[in-house]
Parts: C-alpha cells; structure tokens; sequence
C-alpha cells in the first residue's frame, strides 16, 4: 500500500513540474503543502526522497 501522503506529495510535485505558468506557484505552494504533510509520517528513506523533491519544487520557482 505504501505511505499515502508520499505518495500525494509525488502526485503534487509532478503536477507542479508541468503546470501551466500561470497556474504555477498555485500548484507549488500545493506540492509544499503536501510535502509538509508527508514528512513527519515518513521512513527515513522516504524523508530522503522528499528532500529531493523539495529541492525540484525551489528549482521550479
């Protein structure tokens, strides 16, 4: 099954990687928010993983 606010914070990342412009930091700030969430919940390796999608999301911006 898997840690389901990891995979909604994936979900939101990649909807931020092909957002439109300017529907962009909508969809950042959503992917942030997700990742926010996911963290606290998650295995270390997971946390590791989301890390890096954070470091996507300031790439974005």
């Amino acid at each position: 099954m898997g840690n389901r606010l990891f995979q909604e914070a994936r979900t939101f990342v990649e909807i931020a990687k092909s957002a439109e412009s300017s529907e962009k930091q909508t969809a950042i700030s959503r992917a942030k928010n997700a990742l926010s969430s996911a963290y606290a919940n998650s295995t270390v390796a997971e946390q590791a993983q989301l890390r890096e999608m954070q470091s996507e999301l300031e790439q974005l911006q």
